[in-house]
């Protein structure tokens, strides 16, 4: 899917209606495709879906994500083209890494993608935020969950972590690539259905 306004909502999103019980599941998308297609299947069996926040680099070393993504009923989104400190950049760099991951989503799926979310930062600057804007993306997916999975605390670790700060309308920033979240994924989204709160796409 293309990106898409929400009128009303802010230029940086960091979660969505708290009056819903809904949750969003949101991936920064590079490393093991292996791991990724492990994640993507657990949600898919528990009848949840995610957004995947893709880098460019990623993709073009395993094309075959984004349609697996799609396939899946997944959301499909821009985390810039190398995953480097974006908000750091000059213009002209920080341009590039935005719409150079924009241009292999739109040659792999026909669509920029849902969202950008910068690279190593919880929301973007003013300059990423209007760069984004400029590229098609109406809106900055962030977060108000990190699971600090990077950190590879272990699974238990990565699941007492989202749940202690999850609540209706969340959204999780988890990783593709760390075996533990692959393992932590079914008793969360088990606990989660428990507290009554479903797992969908951001849009």
């Amino acid at each position: 899917p293309a990106p898409r306004a929400f009128p009303g909502q802010p230029a940086q999103i960091g979660h969505g209606p708290r009056d819903r019980p809904r949750v969003a599941l949101t991936f920064h998308g590079q490393g093991d495709p292996a791991l990724a297609r492990t994640l993507l299947t657990t949600a898919e069996r528990h009848g949840a879906r995610v957004t995947v926040l893709a880098v460019g680099t990623w993709l073009d070393a395993h094309p075959e994500m984004a349609r697996r993504i799609l396939d899946g009923g997944h959301d499909l989104g821009n985390h810039t083209q190398r995953h480097l400190s974006v908000n750091d950049m000059p213009e002209a760099e920080a341009r590039a890494e935005i719409t150079g991951c924009a241009d292999r989503l739109k040659r792999l799926t026909g669509s920029i993608g849902t969202w950008f979310r910068p690279s190593r930062a919880v929301t973007a600057s003013p300059l990423v935020a209007r760069l984004a804007r400029a590229a098609g993306y109406p809106h900055v997916l962030s977060y108000d969950v990190d699971s600090l999975d990077y950190t590879s605390p272990g699974a238990a670790a990565v699941t007492r972590t989202v749940l202690a700060g999850v609540r209706p309308g969340s959204v999780v920033s988890l990783h593709f690539g760390y075996p533990g979240t692959a393992t932590a994924l079914p008793a969360l989204l088990d606990e989660l259905d428990r507290r009554g709160l479903h797992a969908v796409t951001t849009t």
